[in-house]
């Protein structure tokens, strides 16, 4: 690209913003383009509160572009934050302009993804304290629905996919107590990503239920969601609702569904055929599908606003009822807590506790939910007409699932007939997280590394760390093992770099006019603690960049900085690093 030309930053996924990087686009420059954007396009859609974080993320855009790109899986990639997530220096309001809490440090999901090279851009306007699930209960409006300006963008954390919609920026952090981090998603076509409860800590969050709230991923892509939430995921001792990583799940081979009997008083007709359409390309997958009585879970989901759970919304927030600028359904959502007992209290906890084993009882013999994210697509118009029975509605299908201490993705699967859009949700066990996700990329057709476990992540090794190569026990340490040997698409040179120990190559993906080769390399798989220890280790000029195959699948894997090829030989024509070895030392 030429750097002296205007630079368009809108589109761009993560893998667009990394290639850039490598040829010679700063962080600086990206991220700059990015907040113009931002600003346009906040001049005439409610999208932010604020102005974008230039100064922050300017400064950590240069300190990328001084460090360089080794080790950082996320250099330079701009994010956006929800209201009510802390970035360090800047106003956490919650989109209360009275609620002004100033925070010295980030939460600490922000400060995971800081860590791994991502740059935050902007914080997000919301429903109010997190309090809806429509998007329209702010000061500053909902921000507009990028797919329909009829349709609300959904909520609560409606800039945060309104933002990633608009492709201004490739992913974006939201939270998820109800459904805040799928039923946006939903609305605006993109992907949501919810985790196990604890899995990202929520330090550093103003809370909305506690025990339950998630902080979520937004995403275009389930590769991208999935990437994202591996960087963001940490355990904080100080965090009392943080978890560690329990061993992943099995394979998910069983989809629950429910009846279109079952849905006929939830939905209209153009979206009940878009759900059993989705049913029947899951079960064209390969996915065993059973019908499920899904009364259960929906019951357990009205458990959360239609009893005395509301309270730890009141024991969260309610303080801040007594500032000025609150929302009236706001208000009135949270002052409802402050009438309840004790006893309604624990008598609301007993009957969660028998809800839970009703849903495992119609559970029993599935391995994951596949339901409507949304039972339908709501309007302005029925928020005006309907504000509390709307709101309540469109979260039929995703409340219960932080109340089971479930995992979900929620992923668009296009329009209906009457073109509006339709997304569904697969939500399974805690740390189900990356089974679902391969789900979700089946229903996208994005392609699944072949071979991979459920929860390993997957890096293409080109020289010192092939099986039987000086580096390669730094794999097998971290519980790798290989899953097949490789070859590159037909874009890559591969270089010896000069001076190092021991030997290693350089692998350089061609410009524009420049002749490639396809190179030999082998796939591993890490578990996801074993794979950021041994991202952090590896040295300058290398680092990890997405590497594409032959058979046209992108995976992480070892790249070279452009200064590393001073004075390195090119060896391509040996086609790999072990021939080059082999003929070197023969």
């Amino acid at each position: 690209m030429s750097l002296a030309e205007p630079i368009d930053v809108i589109g761009w996924s993560i893998e667009d913003h990394l290639r850039a990087r490598r040829e010679g686009l700063t962080a600086v420059a990206a991220i700059r383009a990015t907040l113009d954007a931002l600003r346009m396009e906040s001049l005439t859609n409610p999208i932010l509160i604020g102005e974008p974080l230039d100064d922050l993320a300017l400064d950590l855009a240069a300190s990328l572009d001084r460090r360089g790109t080794a080790g950082l899986a996320l250099h330079g990639i701009p994010f956006v934050v929800k209201d009510n997530i802390d970035v360090a220096g800047t106003a956490t309001t919650c989109a209360n302009p009275s609620f002004d809490r100033m925070p010295s440090e980030h939460a600490a999901v922000v400060a995971a993804l800081v860590a791994a090279g991502a740059v935050p851009v902007a914080k997000t306007n919301m429903d109010q304290f997190a309090t809806g699930l429509v998007g329209t209960r702010s000061p500053f409006g909902p921000p507009h629905n990028p797919l329909n300006p009829t349709l609300v963008p959904g909520g609560s954390s409606s800039g945060s996919a309104v933002v990633v919609a608009l492709g201004l920026v490739p992913f974006s952090l939201g939270t998820d107590t109800a459904g805040s981090g799928r039923v946006p998603a939903s609305m605006c076509g993109i992907v949501g990503l919810k985790p196990t409860i604890g899995r990202f800590s929520s330090l550093g969050v103003v809370p909305a239920v506690r025990r339950i709230d998630c902080v979520s991923v937004f995403a275009r892509t389930v590769g991208e969601a999935r990437l994202v939430a591996n960087h963001a995921e940490s355990f904080v001792a100080d965090d009392p609702y943080s978890r560690r990583r329990h061993e992943a799940t099995c394979a998910i081979r069983v989809l629950g569904v429910a009846a279109p009997a079952a849905l006929a008083d939830l939905m209209a007709d153009d979206a009940i055929q878009a759900y059993i359409e989705t049913v029947e390309k899951a079960r064209a997958c390969g996915f065993e599908i059973r019908e499920v009585d899904v009364e259960p879970l929906l019951a357990t989901g009205r458990l959360l606003y239609g009893g005395a759970l509301v309270a730890e919304r009141t024991a969260a927030v309610g303080d801040a009822l007594d500032t000025p600028d609150v929302d009236p359904f706001v208000r009135s959502i949270i002052e409802s807590g402050r009438g309840k007992t004790a006893v309604e209290a624990y008598r609301g906890e007993y009957a969660l506790a028998e809800m839970r084993v009703a849903c495992d009882r119609a559970l029993l013999g599935t391995d994951a939910m596949l339901l409507p994210t949304t039972p339908f697509a709501a309007t302005l118009h029925d928020l005006a007409t309907d504000p509390i029975g709307a709101n309540a509605r469109i979260g039929t299908f995703t409340t219960f699932v932080n109340l089971l201490d479930h995992a979900a993705f929620a992923v668009p699967v296009g329009r209906r007939r009457d073109a509006l859009p339709c997304g569904v949700q697969i939500s399974g066990p805690a740390w189900s997280d990356e089974a679902l996700a391969d789900v979700a990329a089946v229903l996208l057709a994005e392609p699944i590394p072949a071979g991979l476990r459920t929860g390993e992540q997957a890096v293409v090794v080109v020289g010192a760390h092939l099986s039987g190569m000086p580096l390669n026990g730094q794999l097998i340490d971290r519980g790798g093992r290989q899953v097949a040997a490789a070859n590159t698409a037909a874009i890559y040179r591969l270089y010896a770099l000069a001076g190092t120990v021991p030997p290693k190559p350089g692998l350089r993906r061609v410009g524009i006019g420049e002749t490639g080769a396809s190179i030999e390399v082998e796939v591993w798989a890490l578990p996801p603690t074993g794979f950021a220890s041994f991202v952090t280790a590896i040295p300058a000029p290398l680092g990890i960049g997405s590497i594409e195959l032959a058979d046209g699948s992108r995976l992480p894997g070892f790249i070279c900085e452009p200064i590393g090829l001073i004075d390195a030989i090119d060896i391509t024509s040996f086609g790999g690093w072990r021939a080059y070895q082999a003929a070197s030392t023969a």
